[in-house]
């Protein structure tokens, strides 16, 4: 059994670099989410879908190096035991929040607080540089991911039509945030 006292969050190293995809799972597509902006305010309805699939996103192929030790972008990883369960990646944005370039949880850890512990390191990280909140960008259709966002306290802020034009599986980009 996971407790809170088992998962160990750390920036990324050198050493750590071999396992940072690690977390990266497949995840369900049980729904998706139906925006609306009326008087001046985002809301917005679920609809679940008659059947689940899941989906996956690649792994990142990225030089990793260029998150270690710099003050403007940080990846932390959750581990349980030798094991990587988690990450988070940030970047300094240029409108003083914390952008969330990726967050991810094992499945198998899902439901075990690994997400929030993530976000709180994000948080910790952001408010020490005096950022004002953290955003991150979700898909209509990973409902699962924008009720989690939901429940840590973010606020949807905006969508986007045409971010993901050239990938006709994508309709809707769905910007979410969190002001300190």
């Amino acid at each position: 059994m996971l407790n809170k006292e088992t998962i160990m969050i750390q920036p990324l190293t050198p050493s750590t670099i071999a396992v940072v995809n690690d977390a990266n799972d497949t995840f369900p597509v049980i729904g998706y989410v139906s925006p609306r902006f009326v008087e001046g305010k985002w809301s917005y309805e679920e609809h679940l879908l008659e059947i689940s699939q899941t989906t996956r996103f690649p792994d990142d192929q990225l030089d990793w190096t260029k998150y270690i030790e710099k003050e403007d972008r940080i990846v932390f990883l959750a581990f349980s035991g030798d094991s990587c369960i988690g990450q988070i990646r940030l970047v300094r944005d240029w409108n003083r929040f914390a952008y969330i370039e990726n967050i991810a949880v094992k499945q198998a850890f899902r439901k075990h607080g690994v997400g929030h512990r993530l976000l709180a390191a994000a948080t910790t990280w952001a408010k020490e540089r005096n950022l004002v909140g953290l955003s991150l960008e979700a898909q209509h259709d990973n409902l699962i991911a924008c009720r989690f966002y939901a429940r840590q306290g973010f606020v949807l802020g905006g969508v986007d039509t045409l971010k993901q034009y050239a990938n006709p599986q994508i309709g809707l980009t769905l910007y979410w945030y969190k002001i300190f």
